[in-house]
């Protein structure tokens, strides 16, 4: 099995090399990379990236000097690894979990929680699910792919399958997710050139729907159609839009 590759961030040189003790018990895991701080993270993990060997797992510290670690997952342009926050302060969990991580380890690390987290990783080498259509073309952001999305003080892990709906507001694109809706700055163009296009679909200057999550439609006036999604929203697909769609959609 192919192991898998993690980078370690921490501020204390001790923690680093304690953690490193405690992985090297996990032939499954391999250290390729320390960094102090949150500016020399991002610069290891672009490097790491540019070269095609980004990691699989972060373990990160919170408090660090400067920029804390959810500072640093909010300003990675690159969808990150898998995170695992690893910190002396335990009152950070909830929102660890608000932004989707692994796991929270608090210093001293046990060494059966170091494992439990290992656990939860998935294989470096575990083939993707099959799926009935074809893998998008190299570049695009698919369902499975996870995004870290900052709205205001709130930082969001989401799992790109789960947004049903992208709705333009001026300068901004707000994200319908489960029961939330973050707001983020960026141009609905950028974001549907980011996207595969098998999955999400423009439905009109406003609207970039996820496809999974329509559960209805219905023809509308002038040969729009009307889509109802499970979140209750619905959304009118433009006459031009609609003509794709059929053409897209037809046997």
């Amino acid at each position: 099995m192919t192991a898998l590759r993690a980078v370690l961030v921490d501020d204390e040189r001790l923690a680093r090399v304690e953690l490193r003790r405690l992985l090297a018990e996990h032939p499954e895991v391999e250290v390729v990379g320390e960094a102090a701080d949150a500016p020399a993270a991002r610069d290891l993990l672009a490097a790491l990236g540019e070269a095609g060997t980004p990691p699989d797992v972060l373990f990160l510290d919170i408090q660090m000097p400067g920029e804390t670690g959810f500072d640093l997952l909010a300003s990675l342009e690159a969808v990150p690894p898998a995170v695992v926050f690893v910190t002396a302060y335990d009152e950070h969990a909830l929102r660890a979990f608000e932004v989707s991580a692994l796991d929270y380890l608090v210093k001293p690390v046990a060494p059966a929680r170091l494992a439990a987290a290992v656990a939860r990783l998935e294989p470096a080498d575990e083939p993707p699910a099959e799926t009935d259509r074809q893998p998008p073309e190299a570049g695009y952001l698919t369902a499975d792919d996870r995004v870290f999305v900052k709205d205001g003080d709130r930082l969001h892990f989401v799992r790109l399958g789960n947004v049903r709906l992208f709705e333009s507001e001026g300068n901004y694109v707000r994200l319908y997710v489960g029961r939330e809706t973050p707001l983020v700055l960026r141009s609905l163009n950028q974001l549907e050139e980011r996207l595969d296009p098998a999955v999400f679909f423009r439905a009109s200057r406003r609207h970039l729907l996820n496809l999974e999550h329509v559960t209805g439609l219905e023809d509308w006036f002038g040969g729009a159609l009307r889509a109802t999604l499970d979140g209750g929203e619905t959304v009118e697909l433009s006459r031009r839009a609609a003509q794709r769609f059929r053409e897209r959609t037809s046997l």
